[in-house]
Formats: structure tokens, sequence, C-alpha cells
């Protein structure tokens, strides 16, 4: 039995997760990216194929807050809290939230609080 390395394994729940979730304009799809060192949040239009709006811990305007925080679950809730500021600028109220394969749990779970938090509806 050939065993499948993790990020095989994570494309393959976020595939499983994709088939039932799909972002519209009026709802779109909130997702959840994590690397080593970052984390990424993006907002999608999945009729459109656009890319509404992105942040991360490399995003200029949280650089400082992100150095500031101590935990990382801290810097997933400050992610969460500006990408909810930027969907409300864009007039986006309510999303669909995509884990991206991540347990919820965490730091993907702080992200989630810190959107609630900001002022997104889920």
């Amino acid at each position: 039995m050939i065993q499948k390395n993790t990020v095989q394994r994570l494309e393959k729940k976020h595939s499983r997760i994709r088939m039932k979730i799909k972002g519209t304009p009026e709802r779109p799809r909130l997702v959840v990216f994590r690397s080593a060192k970052h984390a990424y949040a993006q907002i999608i239009d999945d009729t459109n194929g656009k890319t509404l709006l992105s942040v991360s811990t490399l995003s200029k305007d949280l650089r400082d807050d992100v150095k500031q925080a101590k935990t990382p679950i801290e810097r997933y809730k400050l992610i969460g809290i500006k990408a909810a500021k930027k969907a409300l600028e864009k007039n986006i109220k309510v999303v669909i939230f995509d884990r991206g394969g991540y347990l919820y749990h965490g730091r993907v779970k702080a992200l989630a609080d810190g959107a609630r938090e900001g002022g997104l509806k889920f």
C-alpha cells in the first residue's frame, strides 16, 4: 500500500469540501490557506472566477500587528478581523467559510472567529 503525503491528503479533503461549497456574487467563499510560516485568507466569487480580496500575514497593513501578536492563534484572529473589515468596505456581509481541508480547530477556528468578530456572517 502506498502512503500519500500530507499535501496530497489535504488536497483530497479540500476537493471533497469544494464539491459541496460554491461561492456566488451574493455569498462569496472565504478560503483559508496555511503554510509553515504564514497564513492567508481570500474571498472568492466562483461563478466569475475572481478573487475579490485577500489578506495574509505578509500584508503591509498587518505586518506590525502580526509581529506584536504573541501566539499564532492571535495572528490568525487578526487576519480574520482584517478580512472582515475589507469585505465590509466592498459591501460583502455574508460569506461561505471554506476551511481548505484543515480541521475546524485552533488556528482555522481563530480566523473564523475573527471574521465573525469583524462583522461577517457565515
